[in-house]
């Protein structure tokens, strides 16, 4: 038995620690399900999951849209805190709803990105955590 620090309460919660790896895994894939279907109710575009899996400890998925403006920035990341809290995923906090440009919210396994456009060309987080398709090949000259 291991015990594992629920978010929402002062105490923490004794659980089993191989069904704990599963129930978790499953559960995140189901929270990016909704996230993802959010994100295209709310006309996001560009939906990117990655699995961080193996890349860092703080999230097991990142998911990553984009808006035209930073009204439909700050509408898309309102209507996903308000759904993920409708679900039973209690409140979830959000940075950046004060411009709008770049909005995270965090979803307790999941962090979404949600940007303009052009904030989310000049960061490029695709880049920095997905693993590329092929390994680097060093060039002969």
């Amino acid at each position: 038995m291991t015990a594992i620090l629920d978010r929402t309460a002062t105490h923490s919660v004794p659980q089993a620690t191989a069904p704990v790896a599963s129930a978790d895994a499953e559960g995140s894939r189901h929270l990016v399900d909704l996230i993802r279907t959010s994100l295209e109710d709310d006309k996001a575009e560009d939906i990117v999951v990655i699995d961080l899996a193996g890349k860092s400890s703080i999230a097991d998925y990142m998911v990553i849209a984009s808006g035209r403006s930073t009204r439909q920035v700050g509408a898309i990341a309102e209507k996903l805190q308000q759904r993920l809290k409708a679900a039973g995923y209690g409140p979830v906090s959000a940075e950046g709803t004060r411009t709008c440009d770049w909005v995270v919210v965090d979803a307790l396994d999941v962090v979404v990105h949600i940007f303009r456009p052009e904030v989310r060309e000049f960061y490029n987080l695709e880049k920095m955590w997905q693993t590329p398709s092929r390994p680097a090949r060093a060039i002969n000259a």
